[in-house]
């Protein structure tokens, strides 16, 4: 039930800590099978010139063994050895190639220090007992044998095709029974390379599947990785609320130092300030919606002028970020705003001045 839940693809953040433990979809059958491909093409293509020479250096050997004596450390023996080597060395460098280039492309160099540390349960007879004779031991032993099988039934073709010719091989000379027999050997090796391949083939997208079963996650394993490596959301969605309760605050006290407020006027509100020593108008609030209520709100409670524009107030709010000034583009629309405000607020002033110096006479005028 629990595998049913493992929905998910795997993050490559579960698939690189499977990797960290060597947990990486290879097939050892895949190596073994390159690896004697590729000492059988070698050995192919050295076959015929490995008749000759071989045959050769024999000769060769016969001839000098009749005259001087064969030593431990003597000439025969070393040439012999150097032709051994030299004829093993190239299909031996071949397999080992194609079987370490095979583990790389399959899962590339993994160092998994983990899997080294001493672990006694490993050591115990009873518990590999157990494992022989389990179902998993049993299933590795017949996945073993399907190739062997099949293996062995090319044998047995080539066997009954070649059955005439080994009956009267009696008859033949030497040098055709042994191109006889490298015949047969040679078709037994690529056919079971052929069958090796195609069963390595088939387990390494067995293992993969399987790997890439282990790794699928369930929701509830996305959620605890997510808390893991970003933290935990509802703590993150707490803090952004925070924030934007600060960011609101303060943009609702800068809102008092305004000159004006241009409004939509429902939807947008946009507070300008300007003083004289300022080259032009600085945003320094913008809201829609609630925020555009609350920035209406200060400023009628700061007695700070509000002027209707609708374009403009749209053109703000969409092209002009908080604590930027205004674009050239709309210098002329904001300064005749400015203008009216200016003019306004000195009207009011000069009332204000007569009623104080009304008031200041009157106030004489009774003392007196």
């Amino acid at each position: 039930m629990a595998d049913a839940n493992k929905t998910e693809k795997p993050t490559p953040r579960k698939r690189q800590k499977a990797r960290e433990k060597g947990q990486v979809a290879r097939s050892r059958e895949l190596s073994s099978a390159l690896a004697f491909a590729g000492a059988m093409v070698v050995l192919a293509w050295q076959g015929r010139a490995a008749t000759s020479h071989w045959a050769s250096f024999f000769r060769s050997t016969l001839d000098l063994s009749a005259t001087d004596k064969i030593e431990a450390g003597g000439p025969l023996l070393f040439w012999s050895s150097v032709e051994v080597f030299r004829w093993i060395v190239p299909f031996m460098s071949a397999a080992f190639v194609l079987a370490v280039a095979s583990g790389l492309a399959q899962g590339g160099f993994v160092f998994a220090g983990g899997s080294l540390a001493l672990k006694f349960d490993r050591l115990n007879p009873a518990q590999k007992l157990s494992q022989m004779f389990s179902l998993t031991g049993l299933s590795g032993i017949l996945k073993s044998l399907l190739p062997f099988a099949a293996v062995a039934y090319a044998g047995a073709l080539c066997l009954e095709g070649h059955w005439q010719a080994i009956v009267s091989s009696s008859y033949l000379g030497m040098g055709a029974f042994a191109r006889l027999v490298g015949v047969m050997l040679l078709e037994v090796g690529w056919k079971a390379g052929l069958i090796m391949l195609v069963w390595a083939g088939v387990d390494y997208f067995l293992s993969w599947r399987k790997h890439e079963g282990d790794l699928r996650m369930s929701r509830e394993d996305l959620r605890e990785e997510l808390k893991d490596t970003d933290g935990n959301p509802q703590i993150k969605a707490r803090i952004r609320r925070i924030q934007r309760q600060v960011r609101r605050r303060q943009l609702l006290k800068a809102t008092e130092t305004a000159t004006v407020v241009i409004t939509n006027p429902t939807h947008y509100a946009i507070a300008l300030r300007y003083e004289l020593d300022m080259d032009a108008p600085v945003v320094v609030a913008k809201g829609r919606g609630l925020i555009a209520e609350k920035i209406k709100e200060i400023a009628r409670w700061r007695e700070i002028p509000m002027m209707e524009n609708k374009p403009l107030a749209q053109a703000l709010y969409k092209s002009v970020e908080v604590g930027q000034t205004i674009p050239s583009k709309l210098y002329t629309a904001v300064a005749e705003i400015l203008v009216v405000v200016y003019r306004a607020q000195a009207e009011v002033r000069a009332r204000e001045a007569r009623r104080r110096s009304a008031s200041a006479s009157g106030k004489a005028e009774r003392q007196a």
